[in-house]
């Protein structure tokens, strides 16, 4: 499937930039493995492609990673094309470095909870905690298409860890209040979710 010169690494008007980023995608998915990351690797790259989501350089990878990753899923890939997927603009990069500790913690967690030994899941944990340094809903700094897809790659490459949340609240959060219990750190004082003020922002809807 050929992808128009003019979907690949130019910014296009709002009413075309979905159409670009869904021929990016499909795309990508053309030359997919069927490993179990393939859709989200490839929403989330398509995505970046074209200015959206929050991610920096290379989906927070180094450019040897990132360059493993495609090859991994999506091997075949034109080395055209190839060029053209991390070209993100550096300011999304911003605070990116200094938040390096609290980036690795996430990755930590999320690694302690892998569910094998796929090189995908080392990936994928790396990708999800450089999307929680942005400031909005997860799924949206990744670049996924819906929250559904950020819950569905948890339970896939983090599985004990996903099983702990299991009144659904919203990813970031849940992440950060592992790493709080985790320290022995208790911020919220309500004696239980359903009567926090915090309800809200915490289990309210990412739409």
């Amino acid at each position: 499937m050929a992808v128009p010169a003019s979907v690949i690494g130019v910014e296009l008007p709002m009413d075309r930039a979905g159409a670009a980023v869904e021929g990016v995608r499909a795309h990508l998915m053309a030359h997919a493995t069927g490993a179990g990351n393939d859709a989200a690797f490839a929403a989330m790259i398509a995505t970046r492609s074209q200015g959206g989501g929050a991610l920096p350089a290379f989906l927070g990878l180094d450019a040897a990673a990132f360059r493993r990753l495609l090859e991994h899923h999506f091997p075949g890939l034109p080395a055209a094309l190839c060029r053209t997927l991390p070209g993100i603009p550096m300011d999304c990069a911003a605070g990116f470095e200094q938040r390096a500790e609290e980036r690795e913690e996430l990755q930590r967690l999320m690694l302690m909870h892998k569910a094998g030994d796929s090189p995908s899941e080392v990936w994928m944990a790396h990708v999800v905690a450089a999307g929680c340094m942005a400031s909005n809903h997860l799924w949206e700094d990744l670049g996924l298409l819906e929250r559904p897809q950020l819950t569905d790659l948890m339970r896939h490459n983090f599985p004990s860890l996903a099983a702990l949340n299991v009144k659904d609240m919203k990813w970031k959060r849940f992440l950060y209040k592992q790493l709080c219990e985790a320290e022995g750190i208790y911020i919220c004082r309500a004696p239980t979710c359903e009567v926090c003020a915090d309800y809200q922002a915490c289990f309210g809807p990412e739409d």
